[in-house]
């Protein structure tokens, strides 16, 4: 089909259809429509900022007059600000505050002072003005907890107990600092609480459990002591979308007062997009409708904040600015003082560029938690949905601290660590779940959970056991208590003392401090404890040397020595140094390899470390597996060829006119160890060649059996088609450029200046 013929029939060219069939394009993309409340910043019909004060009452806010006041407008005014600040806050101009929010000489405190007196609309408008460095800035000093930390999600389809224990113990293991589950079958709960309980233990210390359910029942495990947080009490930003829910903002903070006075750690839920998925956004922008959020949150007494998209990150990043406005969400719980669990637990886009877009500047920034719930199993398996990141992103996010130098909050863990944490993770929940009578696991089970990767590799599991385990706990009462007693009694006394003496940690309380968790000595790191003292370069949080080498060390980081020990694999008894003069006829004795004499004599120059160090190339093909090809090539067109290690030089482009210059032919190969090719001519300039092989990896031994051709028929005078360098787009990535400055490393160890050539035995070549 024609060009011509394509544009008549309406179909667009192949450029446009590969376009097209990218991921990108898998994501919905909103026109702007503030009608319907797709905006993410400075609708038409946000209000104006004002707040109008007598006798000590707020008699109108945000342009509503106080007898029109919803509910959220109610309980904001009511509770929600600070009336001594207030006229300070609300004069101060828009750029003004801006400018004190990312400005390093303006401490945090004096933000979280001036913000405390600032009604929903004024943050809104401020935060609007920051451009994207502007909030990453501005985020680096205003989280509330001075070492950032992270949270992972841990479910599966089957609400396995024993994959939730492995696949805990994993996630503590990396560093997640709190673990939250939920489950595909309501009943299952309780025993998805205990497995993550236990697992966790297994570990690390210290790691928070939540169990994201219906809310009595949540609380009902809280009060149990089988999870110790709780994120999941929404807040809405118009009246409307808060009733559908069957809820108020006194309904809500009473709920807040019930976890708190339980014990248990606390944080709400909102984010943009919510009001707009229900029809109920009035109008109003995304970041306007989160800011009544956030202020609602505050007047609570909430510790925390879980926003910046959850649910619908996707629909804030369908329309322009929509990332700007869910980072702008983060920064507003810290500028109301607030603990920000930042919203990275919802898949908002099918493009990992545009989901690395909305997670990296929170990386780079810092936040109390980087994640509202990393999936740290696989997407299949996220009960909450996928999350922006999940298991088949862990090895990236380690990477992308590493390369940026900063704290994400997760650590490389080796492979036998992780088996043995698995092992250790299962056995403690078989043992605890046979000892309390609620279910018996097989040893086959086990080993599968062991090693799974996700739910999909255990096969066939009776998931009624779960639900009568799940029962029975209910039923039973049991406790945080009871778990540590089955420990204890089953032989497993040091994960039974762990989980007491974080039992013993909740009973005192310190936790409930303002963006709270625990380190792995139990000690408790907060807004009270550790705070937030960035006052710009040199200042704030920076890894100490030990925590900077545990982001550094991520797995797959090699070394020289590895090289070396890898290489050795592959080395073999061939390639010894056959003697001075060769098998030219005619040669005179020489240190070193002789000139040859013979027209149809090609030589083949190989780098200092072949045969030494350097066995394989970047092909995949050992050195004596690339010289037979290469002779082979010589010997179909009727020449012959020795092979000559020169070790007085790493450079190409010398081997291979230095062989030239030894071949009877004139003619010479030039070969690196790590693959790259070239034929050369005596009297050409060094840099100049006949052909070049200069992408090692993708060179087959059918290309150098060709080059081996090329070279005989260069020798006896012809002009061959020379051969196409091989390309491909894996060849030139970053995945052998750490292996060639090693193999590099490894060669230039045996360059020695003046050193003679030294022609290699053939025995075994052919």
């Amino acid at each position: 089909m024609t060009a011509e013929t394509n544009a008549a029939a309406g179909r667009p060219v192949g450029r446009v259809r590969f376009m097209d069939a990218q991921r990108v394009n898998l994501d919905g993309f909103a026109v702007e429509d503030a009608d319907l409340g797709l905006v993410a910043m400075r609708s038409p019909y946000d209000p104006g900022p004002s707040l109008v004060i007598r006798d000590g009452r707020v008699t109108e806010m945000d342009g509503v007059p106080e007898d029109r006041f919803d509910s959220i407008d109610a309980y904001i005014a009511g509770h929600g600000l600070d009336l001594s600040v207030a006229q300070e806050a609300m004069s101060l101009p828009d750029v003004e505050f801006a400018r004190r929010l990312v400005s390093p000489d303006v401490p945090r405190s004096e933000i979280v002072r001036l913000s405390a007196g600032a009604t929903p609309a004024k943050l809104a408008r401020v935060l609007a003005l920051l451009r994207p460095a502007e909030l990453c800035q501005a985020m680096t000093k205003m989280r509330a907890r001075r070492t950032p930390s992270n949270q992972a999600h841990v479910t599966n389809r089957l609400d396995d107990p024993l994959l939730l224990a492995a696949d805990s113990a994993t996630a503590a293991a990396f560093g997640f600092r709190e673990i939250e589950t939920t489950v595909p079958v309501l009943a299952d709960a309780p025993s998805n609480a205990v497995a993550c309980l236990v697992g966790a233990a297994a570990g690390a210390q210290g790691v928070l459990i939540q169990c994201s359910v219906e809310e009595a029942l949540e609380l009902e495990l809280g009060m149990r002591g089988l999870t110790s947080y709780a994120e999941t009490v929404s807040l809405y930003g118009t009246e409307q979308v808060f009733t559908d829910g069957d809820d108020t903002p006194w309904s809500k903070a009473f709920l807040t007062s019930a976890y708190a006075s339980r014990g248990m750690k606390m944080r709400v839920s909102s984010g943009a997009g919510a009001e707009v998925l229900m029809a109920g956004a009035e109008r109003k922008s995304m970041l306007y409708l989160e800011s009544r959020c956030v202020a609602l949150a505050r007047a609570m007494g909430t510790q925390g904040v879980q926003n910046g998209g959850i649910d619908g990150a996707s629909v804030a990043a369908a329309v322009p600015s929509g990332l700007r406005e869910l980072m702008s969400e983060n920064l507003m719980a810290m500028m109301r003082n607030l603990e920000s669990c930042s919203g990275n637990d919802a898949l908002m886009s099918e493009s990992d560029m545009r989901r690395t877009s909305r997670t990296l500047p929170i990386v780079l920034a810092g936040s109390d938690f980087m994640f509202s719930g990393f999936g740290s199993i696989q997407r299949y398996d996220n009960m909450f949905g996928p999350s922006n990141f999940n298991a088949e992103d862990i090895d990236d996010f380690l990477a992308m601290q590493r390369d940026w130098g900063v704290d994400g909050g997760l650590r490389t863990v080796t492979a036998d660590r992780i088996a043995q944490l698995r092992r250790e993770a299962a056995q403690l929940c078989r043992a605890v779940y046979q000892h309390l009578g609620l279910a018996d696991f097989a040893d086959d089970h086990l080993d599968r959970a062991v090693d799974a990767a996700g739910s999909k590799d255990l096969g066939e599991t009776d998931t009624l056991a779960v639900v009568s385990a799940a029962q029975a706990i209910r039923d039973g009462g049991i406790t945080v208590v009871d778990v540590v007693a089955a420990l204890d009694e089953t032989g497993y006394e040091a994960a039974a003392e762990r989980i007491l003496a974080m039992t013993a940690q909740r009973l005192a309380g310190d936790y409930l401090q303002t963006s709270a968790i625990f380190d792995e000595q139990l000690r408790v790191l907060s807004l009270v404890t550790d705070p937030n003292d960035y006052a710009g370069p040199g200042t704030g949080f920076e890894p100490g040397p030990e925590r900077q080498a545990e982001i550094d060390a991520i797995r797959q980081a090699r070394g020289v020595e590895d090289l070396r020990a890898e290489q050795a694999t592959s080395a073999v008894p061939l390639l010894a140094v056959a003697g001075p003069s060769g098998n030219g006829a005619g040669r005179k004795a020489a240190p070193g390899a002789a000139p040859g004499q013979d027209p149809r004599e090609v030589v083949i120059g190989v780098s200092p470390a072949v045969g030494r160090d350097v066995w394989r190339c970047l092909s995949g093909l050992t050195v004596p597996e690339v010289l037979a090809e290469l002779l082979a090539g010589l010997e179909e067109e009727g020449c012959t060829g020795r092979v000559v290690r020169f070790n007085d030089t790493v450079d190409l482009g010398r081997i291979g006119l230095a062989a030239a210059r030894l071949a009877g032919s004139g003619i010479g190969i030039g070969l690196q160890g790590k693959g790259t090719a070239l034929i050369h001519r005596r009297d050409l300039a060094p840099l100049a060649n006949l052909e070049l092989y200069s992408v090692a990896p993708a060179v087959t031994p059918e290309l150098y059996r060709l080059l081996g051709a090329n070279a005989a028929r260069h020798a006896k005078g012809g002009t061959p088609d020379p051969v196409r360098n091989p390309y491909n787009d894996e060849a030139i990535e970053a995945r052998y450029h750490t292996t060639v400055i090693a193999l590099m490393a490894l060669e230039r160890a045996w360059v020695k200046p003046g050193a003679p050539p030294e022609e290699l035995s053939l025995e075994g070549l052919r």
